[in-house]
C-alpha cells in the first residue's frame, strides 16, 4: 500500500460540558455549577452530575478555568544545572508541595546563555505562570537572566537571589559541623579537610566551620587542601597528605578526612586503598552532598552530608504558593539545616 493510501487516524472528540449535561438530564449551567461546587442543588444531584462527568471522561477546559480564576495553576522552574544534580531533587520537593494544590511545574534550562534565559522567561509569562522559582548549580552565582520587576512572585532556591528577594539555601557551615563533630565523637584526632575550588563561597563556609570545630575540641588545625571537584583531586590530595614520613607542617598523618563533595571522597578512599590503608580502620572518610549513586556505590559505602534539597524545594514551593495567594513573605535568605547520613566509611568509636 502506498504511503498516500494509509488510513488517516481518527481521534475521538473531547467530551464537552454539554455532553455531561445531556447525559445527566440537566442544563449546561447546572452541570457547570455542580462541577465547580457552586449553586444551590441537592447533594444527590451534584454527585450524579459529577459521576456522569467521571464516567464520560470529562476534563474541564483549563484555559477557561484559568481565565475565570485569573490563575494558570502552573509554576516555572528556571535552572542552569545542566545535569540536574541539584535541580532535580529540588524539583521533586517543589512538586510535592504543589501537586496537592493542583499546580504543575515545568522546567527550563537556561544554561549560561542570557538570551536563552530571557526567551524562557518570556514564554513563561506568555503562558501566565503563577510564579517562577530560580535555581542553579551553586549558591553564589546569579542565573544569567533578569527576574526583577516581573509582577509575579519569584523565589530563589540554591542560587544567588536578587536584592530584597525571598531565597532558600542549605546551611553549608552547619553541614560541615555535623561531619567534623561526628569525627570528634568517634575519637578521631587528626582530621584533614580536602575541598573544592577557592572560587566557591561554600568552600570557605565549610572550611571555617571545620576550623571552628577543631579549635573548640582542642585539636590541631591544618589548612584545607583546595582543588577541583573531582575524584582525581581526591587522589592527588591523598598523595600530599600521606606520602612521606610527616605532613608538611610536621604533624602525623591524618586519621580522618572530611571531603568537600562525594566525588573527592571517593577518590580519597581509592587512593588510601592503593597505599594499603584501610577505611575506616586506619582513616575515616566523610563526603558532602550525599549523591546516592556515588555514596552507596563507594567501597565502603560513604558517610556523607545531605543538603536536604527535597525539603528545601518543598519549602520554596510552599512559600511561592503563599505569595501567589496574596500572603506576604519577608525578603531575605533562609538557611535550611543539613543532615548527616552515616554509612560505613567513618567507623565506630575508637578505644581510649
Amino acid at each position: 500500500m502506498a504511503v498516500d493510501d494509509q488510513p488517516v487516524p481518527v481521534f475521538p472528540k473531547p467530551v464537552t460540558l454539554r455532553d455531561v449535561a445531556a447525559r445527566a438530564g440537566v442544563s449546561v449551567a447546572t452541570a457547570s455549577k455542580a462541577l465547580n461546587n457552586q449553586g444551590r442543588m441537592t447533594a444527590e444531584t451534584r454527585e450524579r452530575i459529577r459521576e456522569t462527568a467521571r464516567s464520560l471522561g470529562f476534563r474541564p477546559n483549563s484555559l477557561a478555568q484559568s481565565l475565570l480564576r485569573r490563575r494558570s495553576f502552573t509554576v516555572g522552574l528556571l535552572t542552569n544545572d545542566t545535569y540536574g544534580r541539584f535541580s532535580l531533587p529540588l524539583m521533586s520537593g517543589i512538586s510535592d508541595a504543589l501537586v496537592d494544590n493542583g499546580v504543575s511545574v515545568f522546567l527550563c534550562n537556561v544554561e549560561e546563555d542570557p538570551r536563552l534565559g530571557q526567551l524562557h522567561v518570556e514564554a513563561m509569562l506568555d503562558k501566565r505562570v503563577d510564579g517562577i522559582i530560580a535555581t542553579g548549580k551553586r549558591i553564589d552565582r546569579h542565573l544569567p537572566v533578569d527576574l526583577a520587576n516581573l509582577r509575579i512572585p519569584v523565589i530563589y532556591a540554591f542560587t544567588q537571589p536578587d536584592p530584597d528577594a525571598v531565597a532558600f539555601v542549605c546551611d553549608d557551615a552547619g553541614g560541615a559541623r555535623l561531619a567534623v563533630e561526628h569525627f570528634c565523637r568517634l575519637g578521631r584526632r587528626r582530621i584533614a579537610h580536602v575541598s573544592g575550588p577557592a572560587s566557591f563561597a561554600v568552600v570557605h563556609a565549610r572550611a571555617q566551620a571545620y576550623r571552628d570545630v577543631l579549635a573548640e575540641n582542642g585539636l590541631p588545625v591544618t589548612e584545607p587542601l583546595l582543588g577541583p571537584w573531582s575524584e582525581a583531586w581526591g587522589h592527588e590530595a591523598v598523595a600530599r597528605l600521606f606520602d612521606g614520613p610527616k605532613l608538611n607542617n610536621g604533624r602525623e598523618r591524618p586519621d580522618a578526612v572530611f571531603c568537600g563533595n562525594d566525588q573527592i571522597a571517593r577518590g580519597v578512599i581509592d587512593a588510601l586503598r592503593e597505599r594499603g590503608l584501610g577505611v575506616p580502620g586506619d582513616v575515616g572518610v566523610i563526603g558532602f552532598d550525599n549523591w546516592e549513586i556515588v555514596a552507596e556505590a563507594t567501597r565502603p559505602p560513604l558517610t556523607s552530608v545531605d543538603m536536604n534539597l527535597v525539603a528545601l524545594g518543598r519549602e520554596a514551593g510552599l512559600t511561592l504558593l503563599s505569595l501567589v495567594g496574596g500572603q506576604p513573605a519577608a525578603p531575605g535568605i533562609r538557611k535550611l539545616p543539613c543532615r548527616l547520613v552515616v554509612r560505613h566509611s567513618c567507623g565506630h568509636p575508637l578505644d581510649g
